[in-house]
């Protein structure tokens, strides 16, 4: 099969590693696969061309750099995207954002090879029923990938017969494999870090953005300390409102010397992940399929989340987690069970790990989205 990935946004954002994950993995089963984005602004940014030719898969097509549909403003870009499809007799479009949808649905709809087009919802949520959406998903749209089972039931009805599949996200096992408690890399890291050795560690994954909740999480963390005095909180992450968003209300609420921002990691963000006794995540972010809980999973680290999003689906709760309702409380409660019981936190980070490895492979990944491609073609 001869696909091609294609996203508008430049960004290395939550959806851009899936998406070069999986043209890796198509390749890794034998199909043709290119990758089209738009070009950065400089050399030296994070983006999906730079990270894409990292790993091995070099940027083919080049869309402009823009924001919104831009019906005129792309037509040079449809027209250029519509010959590289009959160059390349490309089967498949997969698109992934709004504006590379209609890039891709106006460039099928001129193309002689008559791709089919399937689109990657990375939102857990209903698809709006508005007549903007009915047009987008239409007829020409061939099949519709979700971030869970449960996401692809809830929108299968927008279309009768319409190839939905639900899919969860994938994230590089051996990479993410766990250590010992004691392993010098582990205690290394933490030092590093400046957590205690006896420390407990909460550990978060999330860019700081105010509909991430970090009001819930902050008071959630001073609870915990009230019980456990070991606790600690790592944050990892970054954003431009960290200071009035984490920081400031961490002081005002006595915890600061026990809660740790560790910023943006990038060589060293598995051995972080790995330095966390029990992840936590409220409110998944631009990647729906909530990556940095599956990447926790693979570390052998249970979790506490809320019930937002595929969290319910991606967690199994009292078997590899914790699911709690998003209440200090809640989420208190969740976290000191397993820090206080190393025997439950250890018997969950075993059935994670084992979910990963069978459920959250990249293998696993290319061959259920490849399914709903040989059904959008038929």
């Amino acid at each position: 099969m001869r696909i091609l990935q294609l996203t508008s946004d430049w960004k290395w954002t939550g959806p851009a590693e899936p998406m070069v994950r999986l043209a890796l993995g198509q390749r890794d089963r034998g199909h043709e696969v290119w990758l089209a984005c738009p070009e950065a602004p400089d050399e030296s940014s994070r983006s999906v061309g730079n990270e894409a030719r990292e790993q091995g898969i070099a940027p083919a097509f080049f869309v402009s750099r823009g924001r919104g549909v831009r019906l005129l403003g792309d037509r040079a870009g449809v027209i250029a995207l519509a010959a590289f499809c009959d160059r390349e007799r490309v089967d498949v479009i997969h698109a992934w954002h709004t504006r590379d949808h209609v890039l891709a649905l106006r460039a099928a709809r001129r193309a002689s090879s008559n791709p089919a087009v399937v689109r990657s919802y990375r939102n857990a949520e209903r698809i709006s029923r508005a007549p903007w959406s009915r047009l987008l998903f239409g007829g020409r749209t061939a099949g519709l990938l979700c971030v869970s089972p449960e996401t692809a039931r809830i929108n299968a009805p927008l279309r009768e017969g319409w190839p939905t599949r639900g899919v969860f996200g994938a994230v590089d096992v051996d990479r993410y494999a766990p250590v010992p408690e004691n392993a010098p890399e582990r205690l290394e890291t933490r030092a590093s870090l400046g957590l205690p050795a006896e420390a407990l560690v909460v550990g978060i994954v999330a860019r700081v953005q105010g509909h991430r909740r970090f009001d819930l999480l902050l008071e959630a963390a001073r609870q915990t300390f009230e019980a456990e005095p070991r606790a600690r909180l790592l944050v990892v992450g970054r954003g431009t409102n960290r200071e009035r968003l984490a920081e400031e209300p961490a002081r005002r609420l006595g915890i600061d010397d026990r809660v740790v921002f560790a910023g943006y990691r990038g060589e060293d963000y598995a051995r972080v992940l790995r330095a966390i006794d029990v992840f936590t995540f409220l409110v998944p972010g631009s990647d729906g399929t909530c990556r940095a809980l599956l990447e926790a999973a693979a570390c052998g680290i249970p979790a506490v989340t809320t019930r937002r999003g595929a969290l319910p689906e991606i967690i199994e709760d009292g078997k590899t987690g914790i699911l709690a309702d998003e209440s200090a409380a809640s989420l208190s409660a969740g976290w000191l069970s397993l820090l206080r019981d190393e025997d439950l936190r250890r018997r969950m980070g075993v059935a994670a790990r084992t979910r990963a490895e069978t459920t959250f492979t990249p293998k696993r990944f290319a061959a259920q989205v490849q399914a709903l491609y040989d059904e959008a073609i038929g």
